[in-house]
């Protein structure tokens, strides 16, 4: 059996299509599954980056990408009222509904769905307070504490060598993006390539630029 991590935040669009496509992924391989909640913001930062939200022009793509992904895979989907947002509240939430941090399925689900799903504002107190309601967390996610695990888990995000979301972590391997999850589920049945050179070189591969 397997263990994977998937690292997400729910503000990420690609984030949430690559939740709902992963069980299909994942059809017929023995494995385990943790969901690990960070702040995106956190890693971009980190890396001197813009969210692809943040680039003008850029910002119109992701947007007509990302509903031409959902239509032509059959997912769900309806852009919030406005993005990007201050997505805290809700990575804080999901941490809150396990006493170690660790959200279930459900959870995520719930969390991804009142995001990309109605088109309604997705950081509205009201709403978040509903849903902080439905999900009755173990802990509060406004406590210190919780705050304090999530920027752990960005930190130890980092420390692995995550740039962005989502990503999923299993065997020392790095898989980012929803258009990697072909490649994810051919590593897990074991195709041949991943014996070879290339995933190693690719580390090394030198640069001409000054």
């Amino acid at each position: 059996m397997k263990q994977l991590d998937f690292y997400l935040d729910f503000i990420s669009p690609y984030a949430y299509l690559a939740f709902e496509k992963l069980p299909e992924a994942l059809e017929g391989i023995s494995h385990s599954l943790r969901y690990r909640p960070l702040l995106l913001a956190g890693l971009l930062r980190h890396h001197g980056q813009l969210g692809p939200a943040e680039i003008a022009g850029k910002r119109a793509w992701t947007y007509r990408q990302v509903q031409w992904l959902a239509h032509s895979q059959g997912v769900d989907m309806q852009l919030p009222a406005s993005h990007p947002f201050n997505p805290l509240g809700l990575l804080r939430l999901a941490l809150a509904c396990d006493a170690q941090g660790e959200p279930n399925r459900y959870v995520c689900e719930t969390i991804f769905r009142h995001v990309w799903r109605g088109g309604a504002e997705a950081a509205d107190p009201l709403r978040l307070a509903q849903l902080t309601r439905e999900l009755a967390p173990a802990r509060d996610p406004q406590s210190e504490a919780v705050k304090a695990e999530l920027k752990a888990r960005t930190e130890q995000a980092l420390a692995l060598g995550l740039f962005g979301v989502p990503t999923i972590a299993v065997d020392g391997h790095l898989f980012w993006g929803l258009d990697a999850l072909p490649m994810l589920r051919a590593y897990l049945l074991g195709d041949p390539w991943f014996q070879g050179p290339a995933w190693d070189a690719a580390v090394s591969l030198p640069s001409s630029t000054s």
